[in-house]
């Protein structure tokens, strides 16, 4: 899951990336809030934004990921303690608000939990489960499947968004994380996992998405 992060505290900047990154994820990092709006179409499952930033504060990015990306999480980082900034950052759109100092297992919890990172193991009926820690599509009691990386990313996003339509753009920017997918690759990744599920269970809405049924 590719994060962006925005704060101007070299250190602490350090620290995050280094404690995100060996929960596996990939972090675009900044200290610069105009570089940090420069690079917003990127494909970013989640946003962590620092308020007071050189160039442009977090609120004014909060403002500009709100006309692009109404659902993706964002998590703002502020020293600030002051009522109006906290209710800026929810009136615009934050759905969390971390007061620093705090712990990076704080933001940890967070993150998995606005992102619905799940680390257990899914049954998706007919005696096939999937267990997101070890990338193990397990058939009955002998048989299992090895999702590959980008498998196991498509299977989250529709078993984060059970019942519900995965559009072709929302699996372009969880996917393939901002990097351009031509249908054709999003259909033949489709195919791959389709073959490695023993029964159906991904539907197709023609000319949008698929939806997940289990």
């Amino acid at each position: 899951m590719k994060i962006l992060l925005l704060e101007d505290n070299a250190r602490f900047n350090a620290t995050i990336v280094k404690r995100l990154e060996a929960k596996g994820y990939h972090i675009d990092s900044f200290m610069d809030g105009q570089e940090a709006y420069d690079a917003l179409d990127n494909g970013y499952a989640c946003f962590l934004l620092d308020i007071n930033v050189p160039s442009l504060d977090g609120i004014e990015i909060l403002k500009k990921i709100r006309d692009f990306y109404p659902e993706t999480p964002v998590i703002i980082m502020s020293s600030s303690v002051e009522l109006e900034v906290i209710k800026d950052a929810y009136n615009f759109g934050c759905n969390d608000f971390l007061k620093k100092p705090f712990f990076i297992d704080e933001l940890e919890i967070k993150i998995e939990k606005l992102c619905n990172i799940r680390h257990d193991i899914v049954d998706l009926g007919h005696e096939c489960c999937f267990d997101f820690k070890t990338s193990l599509l397990r058939i009955g009691q002998e048989h299992e499947e090895h999702l590959s990386r980008k498998e196991k990313l498509l299977l989250n996003v529709l078993i984060s968004e059970k019942g519900k339509v995965v559009t072709f753009d929302k699996i372009q920017a969880m996917v393939w994380e901002g990097n351009f997918a031509s249908l054709d690759s999003i259909r033949s990744l489709m195919r791959r996992l389709r073959k490695k599920i023993p029964f159906e269970c991904i539907e197709t809405v023609v000319d949008v998405g698929y939806i997940l049924r289990y």
